[in-house]
């Protein structure tokens, strides 16, 4: 895009050495050349911008510095007449000592120290700083709005410099693709900082590189983002695995006591960790993987838990059994026949492995009838 901002030029100034001018000339000066003051710098930085962009730093060094030079010395001019200046609160000796700040010779007070002795008035250095920076556009072949274009390749190879370090935090695998990707781009701004540099109109080119890299340093950000979260999730994985291979073990040995204890038994097929292979590293893979392992977490537990209530139930049994019994002694019936012959037959079949779930409820229930017979208040036997 190009800067339609007017060139920056020396403002007039009012009386002459000697000369008090009046109160309101005073005033437009001074705003005047505290525009020019802001202007100018704003200026400087661009071109300086713009040759160290096309790599001719080296070459304009000196008119540069020669330029910050005079321009320092006006400013600090520029704040002694401000604040004499003060508001406007200005009488004669007042508005003489401000056209001598403005007719005085700026080497006076050493404004112009350690770039040569140049004699020049406040009016005189600006317009020299005007023809200095026409000189250095000239140089540069730079158009108006070329400072801005050169602050755009400026931010565009800083950019680039960022891109550069994290596509060395790319994984080897698939990095050539990034790295030709990245190389095109920087191919790409040489050419536009080569055309900006003989003055060409480079807003046009600079559009779409800035996008492309705005994407790519975009790709890039979210590309290290999934790895991060990819290694997070890859030690979660690690830690679920080892977890699942114990409770997988656990689980075989209650399976292998349950079916020996009760009949019928659950029968639930304890899964094999080893099949789902080894923990996958990339992002693509630890997703899924991970889910498989939650599928395997779920079916964990439901085994777990059928072969736990089967092995619960055959343990209640008994312990509701002995409860009966102690409660049948302590009321002094258990010697009764019918009672010690349910109690013993009741023992023996849940004694028997597998025992029989169905006949053990079945007994563990006639005894219980028994017990009622004999003594109705024993039938809870809490």
């Amino acid at each position: 895009m190009t800067d339609t901002s007017p060139t920056i030029t020396a403002p007039g100034a009012p009386g002459g050495l000697g000369q008090a001018p009046q109160p309101f000339a005073i005033r437009e000066y001074l705003d005047a050349l505290e525009a020019w003051v802001r202007g100018r710098r704003h200026e400087l930085d661009q071109l300086d911008s713009a040759a160290l962009t096309s790599g001719r730093g080296r070459e304009i060094s000196a008119d540069i510095a020669l330029s910050l030079a005079l321009w320092k010395a006006v400013a600090d001019r520029y704040q002694q007449m401000f604040a004499t200046w003060d508001g406007g609160r200005v009488l004669g000796p007042e508005r003489e000592k401000i056209a001598a700040l403005i007719w005085g010779r700026l080497d006076a007070g050493g404004d112009l120290a350690g770039v040569g002795s140049m004699a020049v008035t406040v009016p005189e250095a600006c317009k020299l700083s005007d023809a200095l920076a026409a000189q250095l556009r000239t140089k540069l072949a730079l158009s108006p709005g070329a400072g801005r274009s050169a602050a755009r390749i400026k931010d565009l190879r800083a950019q680039c410099e960022r891109l550069r370090d994290q596509v060395a935090l790319e994984p080897e695998v698939g990095r050539d693709a990034i790295v030709d990707r990245l190389a095109n781009l920087m191919a790409r701004l040489d050419d536009v900082t080569t055309r900006a540099g003989r003055g060409a109109d480079v807003g046009g080119l600079l559009g779409p590189l800035e996008q492309e890299a705005s994407v790519f340093e975009r790709d890039l950000i979210v590309g290290n983002a999934r790895r991060r979260g990819a290694r997070e999730q890859v030690a979660a994985a690690r830690s679920l695995l080892a977890d699942l291979t114990n409770r997988a073990e656990a689980l075989r040995e209650v399976a292998q006591r349950c079916i020996a204890t009760v009949d019928p038994a659950p029968r639930y097929a304890v899964p094999d960790l080893t099949a789902l292979g080894p923990v996958p590293n990339t992002p693509d893979e630890i997703g899924p993987y991970l889910d498989r392992l939650n599928r395997v977490a779920q079916a964990l537990t439901i085994a777990d838990n059928a072969y736990s209530e089967a092995l619960t139930e055959h343990a209640d049994l008994l312990g509701l059994l002995d409860a009966y019994a102690a409660k049948a002694r302590a009321v002094g019936i258990g010697d009764r026949d019918d009672l010690m012959t349910s109690e013993r037959r009741a023992r023996e079949v849940l004694g028997r492995r597998p025992a029989p779930m169905s006949v053990c409820r079945a007994l563990v229930t006639a005894y219980q009838t028994w017990l009622t017979q004999f003594d109705p208040a024993a039938k809870d036997p809490s």
